[in-house]
């Protein structure tokens, strides 16, 4: 027998719940609050979630997610643009920025190593950064990458190939606990972490035993 009264609601519950972090339940009562709702609630929502996923972009700079061709910090002159924050995604671009204890540049990876989901080197927004490196007058480039075995896989990566360039390569302070994402670390450690960042090398040193 069919949980559901309705095949439509039925079928908007299983959509819903493709969303990350949500399950049937929350689906459930996210779509029976739609439905309590003016026509016009749901229909902007519909509307602005299909805007998004047809119209948004990502910064020919920084591959941060913009609505024009450079995003708004690559494209403000106030910014420090010697300095270079490397990151795994847009939501940690949003976590530093909530910080207000960094005013430099942003290279988002799109991802991190990570070979059991099959994501390599190739498949990271690297060779671009390598790039930026030629053309921009960078000096120092803080690895602001999660605190887990892919993070640090992917820093120590990042640090061998830059190993040519004379550019300063920082991490952020140990003040994160290992495992947690930078999305999830409160803005004072997180802030705390970036103005202690530490050089890389003596960090990657000080983790071996």
């Amino acid at each position: 027998m069919n949980e559901y009264s309705s095949k439509l609601l039925e079928s908007a519950v299983n959509e819903l719940s493709r969303l990350p972090g949500i399950g049937k339940r929350t689906a459930l009562r996210l779509a029976l609050h739609l439905l309590r709702e003016d026509k016009t609630t749901t229909q902007n929502l519909a509307d602005a979630l299909v805007k998004m996923r047809n119209d948004i972009r990502f910064c020919k700079r920084c591959n941060n997610i913009s609505d024009t061709e450079y995003c708004e910090i690559c494209s403000n002159p106030r910014r420090d643009e010697n300095t270079l924050c490397v990151v795994e995604d847009t939501r940690d671009v949003l976590a530093i920025e909530n910080t207000a204890q960094f005013n430099g540049l942003y290279h988002v990876l799109g991802g991190i190593i990570n070979p059991i989901e099959g994501i390599g080197p190739n498949d990271l927004n690297l060779s671009h950064l390598v790039k930026r490196l030629h053309s921009e007058d960078i000096r120092e480039i803080i690895l602001a990458l999660p605190a887990t075995v892919e993070g640090d896989t992917t820093g120590f990566y990042i640090y061998k190939l830059l190993n040519p360039f004379e550019v300063k390569i920082t991490t952020l302070a140990r003040g994160l606990a290992v495992g947690n994402e930078l999305e999830y670390t409160d803005e004072i450690t997180l802030g705390r972490s970036l103005l202690n960042r530490t050089l890389f090398a003596e960090s990657n040193k000080n983790t071996k035993h």
